[in-house]
């Protein structure tokens, strides 16, 4: 599993996704590095104090580049075939207001300084490709961050972020089984909703 830590380290990461035309895998993470970097450079203090603010940042830099329906899926795993289309719909927005809301203080702790993109080895002619970064905490540790990347016509999508060989899919994938074996999927659903709300 991954610890609390770092499973924010991967959410925070998470946010770097981006879509792009006619661009290589690499390019795509670089450039909203530089966005993300520029952002918070100029609103920090705002952001910090703003939680709505903050997360309106979050939709503008996440929302439209992430694939939230293919990671909702493969985090329902054996779960999204029997769920039904509303289901569905419902666990994928839930599932990606909860993660927004729960790691976005983290993002504000985002140093361009400690990323190093290492140089592309894929295959970009696949539909799935691997980014490999290495983020340096502040206790000096690097710690080698992977971005799982899905291509949708010409377009690269963030899907999974993968913290020393463990993805955060996986990870929400353990979690979220458990949970549904215990309860059932309207009561996770239900959890999720609340914990966008507010009210978990």
């Amino acid at each position: 599993m991954i610890s609390s830590n770092k499973l924010t380290l991967a959410c925070a990461c998470l946010f770097l996704s981006a879509t792009a035309f006619s661009q290589s895998p690499n390019s795509v993470i670089e450039e909203v590095i530089e966005i993300l970097n520029t952002s918070l450079a100029e609103r920090k203090d705002e952001l910090a104090s703003d939680e709505d603010a903050l997360y309106a940042l979050i939709d503008e830099i996440l929302l439209p580049r992430f694939d939230r329906t293919s990671a909702a899926k493969a985090v329902l795993s054996k779960h999204w075939k029997t769920a039904t289309p509303q289901q569905q719909n419902d666990f994928v927005d839930a599932f990606y207001g909860a993660m927004v809301k729960r790691y976005a203080d983290g993002l504000l702790k985002f140093d361009q300084s400690k990323v190093e993109l290492k140089p592309f080895r894929g295959d970009e002619s696949k539909r799935m490709v691997i980014v490999k970064t290495t983020v340096t905490l502040a206790d000096g540790t690097k710690v080698p961050v992977d971005y799982r990347l899905v291509k949708h016509d010409s377009t690269w999508l963030i899907l999974d972020v993968i913290i020393e060989g463990i993805s955060y899919i996986r990870n929400y994938r353990s979690e979220m089984d458990a949970e549904i074996r215990e309860t059932n999927l309207d009561a996770v659903i239900a959890r999720l909703q609340n914990e966008v709300n507010g009210e978990a």
